[in-house]
C-alpha cells in the first residue's frame, strides 16, 4: 500500500509512523486511517521490528477528527459517530495497546481530541515542552473517545479527568507530566535527540520481556492482586527460558553491556 497521508520506514528494528498531514494540524481522515492501520498490520509482522515511534508531521502531534470529514449541517442528515468509533478509532487503540513492543510517542505540538488520547494509547509519552494536550469533546457536545474515559482516570484520577474532559482547558506538557499523564517533557529543541535515544534503548532491548511488561502493567487494572501475582508467575516462568534471560544474567556476571536479541 502506498502512503498520501502517513509516512512509514522501518530499520535496525524501529519502525516510525509519522502523521502527515501537517496542513490540517494532521487531523485524522478514513484516508488516513486506513494507512496508519496497514503500517501497524506491516509492524505486527516484521520480525524484526523492536519498537514502534508515533509522531506528527509539522507544528502539531495530532488534533483528532477532521470534522470535515464528517461534517453535519444544522437540519441536516445526522452522521453515526459510533460507526466512525467502531470502524476505526477502536482498532487503532486497540492496535496500539496490543502491538508486542514497545509504542512510543513523540508528541511535538498539539494533541487534541481523539489525537492526545492516541498519544496515551501509546506505552512511552515524550513531549517538547511547547505541546499542549486536550480533551476537546465537550466543545461539540461529546464524550472523550478513542480510549479517553478509560485513560484518563486510571492516570491523573476522576477529579482530574473530570476537569480535563468537562472544561476542555489545555494542559501543557509540563503539567501533564506532574499529573502522570505522560512519562516526561523536554525542551523543544532536545525532543528529537531524546526520542532517538529511547528508540535505540528498544530496539536494543529483551523486545519478549519488554512486550510482557507491557502486556502485565496495562492488563493489571482488570484483576485482584491474587491473578496479577499468577500473571507475574506464568510470566517469569516463560521469560527464564528465553535467550534475553540467559544473555542478561550473563552480562551481569561479566560486568558487560548485555546484547539481546529480542527472543
Amino acid at each position: 500500500m502506498s502512503y498520501d497521508h502517513i509516512l512509514f520506514h522501518a530499520a535496525d528494528g524501529i519502525a516510525r509512523i509519522t502523521l502527515n498531514r501537517p496542513e490540517r494540524l494532521n487531523s485524522f481522515n478514513d484516508a488516513m486511517h486506513a494507512e496508519v492501520r496497514d503500517a501497524l498490520d506491516n509492524v505486527r509482522g516484521d520480525a524484526s521490528a523492536r519498537v514502534l515511534l508515533l509522531t506528527g508531521a509539522g507544528r502539531g502531534f495530532c488534533a483528532g477528527q477532521d470534522l470535515g470529514d464528517r461534517a453535519v449541517a444544522p437540519g441536516g442528515a445526522p452522521v453515526d459517530l459510533g460507526d466512525s468509533i467502531e470502524r476505526n478509532y477502536k482498532p487503532l487503540i486497540l492496535g496500539l495497546r496490543t502491538l508486542p513492543m514497545p509504542v512510543v510517542c513523540a508528541v511535538n505540538g498539539v494533541a487534541a481530541g481523539a489525537g492526545a488520547n492516541l498519544a496515551l494509547a501509546c506505552d512511552v509519552v515524550i513531549a517538547a515542552k511547547s505541546a499542549t494536550f486536550i480533551q476537546a469533546f465537550c466543545r461539540i457536545g461529546l464524550v472523550p473517545d478513542s480510549g479517553g474515559t478509560y485513560f484518563l482516570p486510571r492516570l491523573v484520577g476522576t477529579a482530574r479527568a473530570l476537569g480535563l474532559a468537562l472544561t476542555g482547558e489545555k494542559l501543557s506538557a509540563e503539567d501533564a507530566a506532574a499529573w502522570g499523564l505522560i512519562w516526561k517533557w523536554v525542551e523543544d529543541d532536545d525532543l528529537p535527540e531524546a526520542t532517538e535515544a529511547l528508540l535505540a534503548q528498544f530496539a536494543s532491548g529483551p523486545t519478549k520481556g519488554l512486550a510482557a511488561i507491557k502486556r502485565a502493567i496495562h492488563g493489571s487494572a482488570a484483576r485482584t492482586l491474587e491473578q496479577q501475582l499468577d500473571v507475574e508467575r506464568d510470566m517469569q516462568r516463560e521469560l527464564g527460558f528465553g535467550d534475553d534471560y540467559r544473555e542478561g544474567v550473563a552480562a551481569f556476571a561479566a560486568k558487560r553491556a548485555p546484547r539481546f536479541t529480542g527472543r
